[in-house]
């Protein structure tokens, strides 16, 4: 009997021989990074500041653009297509890749109009479904139960932890296929973090996460796969539990051993 292939799902993300510089070429960063990223898991970015892992965080959905001079070369994969040919609709791309950055940023308006915020930029009016999307990415934010009375209020009358999950219910009212997140936990207490890393292990069941952290504690406790960067370079990636008890490289060794970094 013939054997039946096992059909592999292609990755979600895949980044190949990708270069990326500053000032017009004269500076680079990131240094023939290659890695696939498979859909549904969370994958977390560790290195020493200036390792290039944020640089490479906001390549995935182009928001390096928004600084003047930089020069790409390589590929970079979102549902086998390269996000940086020619006529990709970038904002297109920002919808089905949201991002989570490391100072909670609310809107100066109420609760509901933050989350409401990029369905209606979409041309989304009716207030039921509006509202619907708006009950649904509170829900899946775990913000539900402690706003669900003060919609109307101002979002900055809420707690820092409570601001950051905000700003992700507002990321997962996009809809999107992927989160990113820089760092979202850096500015947070240690109850409001462990929240937001509970939160994180639930919306994995959803949604294809990639999370830049400088807590190698927290890369052990939220995710399924860690890349550990090094000057500009993707030293080693793997599940992390093998990155953490058994890694390859020594200089990941020496990293998360606290001998330099």
């Amino acid at each position: 009997m013939a054997e039946v292939k096992r059909q592999t799902k292609p990755p979600i993300i895949e980044v190949k021989d990708f270069d990326f510089y500053y000032n017009g070429g004269s500076k680079k960063v990131l240094k023939d990074i290659n890695m696939k990223i498979k859909e549904k898991t969370v994958t977390a970015f560790i290195g020493p500041s200036g390792c290039g892992k944020s640089t490479l965080l906001r390549s995935i959905n182009r928001m390096n653009d928004l600084v003047p001079n930089i020069v790409v070369d390589g590929e970079l994969f979102f549902n086998e297509k390269n996000i940086y040919d020619p006529g990709v609709d970038v904002t297109r791309l920002r919808t089905d890749i949201g991002m989570v950055f490391q100072k909670a940023n609310p809107f100066p308006m109420s609760i509901f109009d933050n989350v409401a915020f990029g369905p209606r930029s979409q041309g989304i009016k009716d207030k039921k479904i509006l509202n619907e999307i708006v009950e649904d990415a509170l829900k899946k934010s775990a913000l539900w139960e402690d706003v669900k009375d003060n919609m109307k209020d101002s979002a900055l009358g809420l707690s820092g932890g409570q601001q950051q999950r905000l700003c992700i219910a507002r990321a997962i009212a996009m809809r999107p296929k992927v989160l990113l997140m820089d760092e979202p936990t850096s500015a947070l207490d240690p109850i409001a973090t462990l929240k937001v890393e509970e939160l994180i292990l639930k919306l994995c069941e959803e949604y294809t996460i990639v999370i830049v952290t400088h807590s190698m504690a927290q890369a052990t406790r939220i995710s399924d796969y860690t890349a550990f960067f090094l000057q500009g370079e993707l030293i080693e990636y793997d599940k992390t539990k093998k990155i953490f008890t058994n890694p390859k490289s020594k200089k990941t060794e020496d990293y998360i051993s606290g001998r330099f970094g």
